[in-house]
């Protein structure tokens, strides 16, 4: 994949060639390309699997009818050995860039807003829902790809999952009750965009999430820990959301199901991108899953 075949599906559609061409950071299965002409710019994705669009068309026009501020899909297909998708561009930058900037009231009008989201799309009727959907299938998928990926690269102890297969448990009963709700399970630090400190656009939507809505919060806690940051902004969607005791027990065994599965994903190719370790990121996720663990035991100790 190179610009030059962006510039081509980019002609093929609008017959004009842009002005400009660059490849974003963001996409470990995707190809995304910011792309101007005449001054507007748009978003390309692309992908070398068939119909790799299809289910994020769906679900794009799904939230943009409730209102959720989403690209447009301005045109979709097929060039050579791509499936490629072109959307209007959301002014606006993942909130983990600009995380440090928001002001305490952002950050709660920022999460009030978030939690009013994930409320209409808990709405959303899901279609060829079947009596064999389990969330407890969900945390073993979770667990087994951690597992797995931490034992491949050899970064860290794989004890750490074998403990969070034990501990679950405690939330066994917890588990078994979680029906299956729509949720946007990844707009954590990233794919929620903020421009002049309130939300322009949840983007990279390529499936919705179906279960418990505390992992996108628990996701974010991890994410903006690795990020080193302060976490306020995770108080604030838990405080929105509001939550009983089994659901803060549920958040802290979450938090540490990402932890470890951050974990695995460090030192792993995903396409031509290589998720960065080092000996400092080896560190810190050690201390960052110590921190959490003893947060987790505090909450075993209340039963």
């Amino acid at each position: 994949m190179n610009s030059d075949i962006i510039s081509a599906i980019f002609f093929s559609c609008i017959n004009k060639m842009p002005q400009e061409t660059e490849r974003c950071a963001i996409g470990i299965g995707n190809y995304v390309y910011i792309v101007k002409c005449d001054d507007i710019k748009y978003i390309i994705r692309c992908s070398e699997d068939n119909n790799a669009y299809d289910d994020t068309i769906y679900w794009l026009k799904k939230l943009s009818a409730l209102d959720i501020p989403v690209p447009k899909v301005l045109f979709c297909g097929q060039y050579q050995k791509y499936s490629y998708l072109i959307l209007n561009y959301i002014e606006g930058k993942d909130i983990g860039l600009v995380y440090r900037d928001l002001t305490e009231a952002e950050k709660r009008e920022i999460a009030k807003e978030v939690i009013k989201i994930q409320r209409k799309v808990s709405r959303l009727p899901l279609e060829n829902n079947n009596d064999e959907w389990s969330w407890v299938h969900f945390i073993d998928d979770m667990l087994e790809r951690a597992d797995k990926l931490i034992v491949q690269n050899g970064y860290f102890d794989s004890q750490k999952v074998k403990q969070l297969k034990e501990q679950k448990a405690f939330l066994e009963e917890y588990f078994a009750d979680v029906k299956p709700v729509a949720y946007l399970d990844d707009i954590s630090t990233k794919n929620l965009l903020i421009h002049h400190g309130r939300i322009s656009g949840i983007i990279d939507i390529d499936w919705i999430g179906i279960g418990d809505d505390l992992t996108f919060i628990a996701l974010t806690y991890v994410a903006l820990l690795d990020m080193e940051y302060e976490t306020d902004y995770v108080e604030y969607l838990l405080n929105e959301r509001g939550c009983n005791a089994s659901e803060m027990k549920a958040f802290c065994f979450y938090s540490l199901l990402f932890c470890v599965d951050f974990m695995g994903e460090r030192g792993t190719q995903f396409g031509d991108k290589k998720i960065e370790v080092s000996e400092k990121i080896i560190k810190r996720f050690d201390q960052i899953y110590e921190m959490l663990w003893k947060k987790w035991c505090k909450q075993i100790c209340k039963q």
